[in-house]
């Protein structure tokens, strides 16, 4: 409401993402014998892939693996939060499922758009994904 007490329209963040800044985010099953092997070859990989692009990790967000719905993950809140305040441009991820399983891809989609929608890419760091993925935004 205005100081004259007129009703305003809500809007969304109008900050503007850093296309060259990025959160690194995990959600990995861990195995029984070396329960976090496969938190920290996302993490080496994301990092890597991050450094051959020239973009920025400025925060590494996990989340233990098992909620299917990544809105109900307080590390992906965390996600969804520096996307909307601007603070960064690109999510990097090792795979899909990280977002959400394929039993429940329709969370996936959810997201995926919602980030789109406030100026925000996806990139999958595994090598076949990554190299698939840039193929099909050239």
């Amino acid at each position: 409401m205005s100081s004259a007490g007129i009703p305003q329209e809500s809007t969304a963040s109008s900050a503007v993402p850093d296309p060259s800044s990025a959160v690194l985010y995990v959600c990995a099953d861990r195995g029984p014998s070396m329960p976090e092997l496969a938190s920290e070859r996302a993490v080496n990989e994301g990092r890597e892939f991050a450094e051959q692009r020239g973009f920025r990790v400025m925060e590494v967000v996990t989340d233990p693996y098992g909620e299917p719905d990544p809105s109900l993950r307080e590390g992906w809140q965390r996600v969804r939060a520096l996307a909307a305040g601007g603070a960064v441009g690109v999510v990097l991820v090792r795979w899909p499922a990280s977002i959400a399983p394929e039993a429940t891809h329709e969370y996936r989609y959810r997201e995926t758009n919602w980030l789109q929608e406030q100026g925000v890419k996806v990139f999958y760091t595994w090598a076949p994904l990554a190299a698939s993925s840039e193929e099909s935004r050239r």
